[in-house]
């Protein structure tokens, strides 16, 4: 699912209030039928996150493996650490070297790379992504999204993709949410852009996109949301 909108319509407050880090000021928030709180409890390592910040949502002390090894520690999952840890590098395409690193030893796009790698650790059936690939550059932000796109489907992983570039999110999700104001206003298909009714969500489409008419193709003209 993307969940896309303007600064300040919510997108991140949503996006750590599912998380279990911010409470709603009113209402709750369930999935698979519970209070997400206790859904977390119950289900730990169940759910993950990759941050826009890579370098602040990491430890600048901390080895690479020890970043990756976090969330397995936390959890009391340590058995075949090293082993564990090497096959995670593999996945994100980094050799094995880096297990020895330290965060300013790393590109952006690689410590990214480490981000996700520490997310996926505990094999976790949902993964909010929030603004993932916004600080990279264009060049790397295809590829992580080409890498997203094949640990989704080998892992049956369900993303919350929070962007404000169209163009990713229509790359990686199935449906897409516009969020004004705290509120959702369309929810889409990602093949049927085209069809939205709402104002702000043609708004929106209408700043990155040329329409040619209902039933064409949609050919993108610019990417990104300002």
């Amino acid at each position: 699912m993307g969940l896309i909108g303007e600064s300040g319509s919510g997108k991140s407050t949503l996006s750590r209030i599912i998380l279990g880090l911010e409470n709603p000021e009113r209402g709750t928030v369930m999935i698979e039928g519970k209070p997400i709180s206790l859904w977390i409890k119950h289900n730990q390592g169940s759910m993950s996150v990759v941050f826009q910040d890579y370098y602040s949502s990491v430890n600048p002390q901390f080895s690479i493996r020890s970043i990756i090894a976090e969330p397995l520690i936390a959890i009391g999952d340590v058995e075949n650490l090293d082993e564990r840890i090497d096959a995670l590098l593999t996945k994100v395409a980094l050799p094995h070297s880096t297990i020895h690193k330290y965060p300013h030893e790393l590109s952006g796009g690689q410590l990214q790379r480490v981000c996700i790698a520490r997310a996926i650790a505990t094999k976790p059936k949902f993964l909010v992504l929030d603004e993932a690939i916004s600080s990279l550059d264009v060049s790397i932000q295809a590829q992580i999204l080409d890498l997203l796109c094949n640990l989704q489907k080998e892992m049956n992983m369900t993303y919350l993709f929070v962007s404000h570039d169209l163009q990713a999110v229509a790359h990686i999700c199935k449906r897409i949410i516009f969020l004004c104001k705290g509120k959702i206003v369309e929810e889409l298909a990602s093949d049927q852009l085209n069809e939205a009714q709402s104002s702000y969500a043609k708004k929106l489409l209408h700043s990155v996109m040329h329409f040619h008419s209902p039933n064409d193709t949609i050919r993108r003209e610019k990417v990104t949301l300002e």
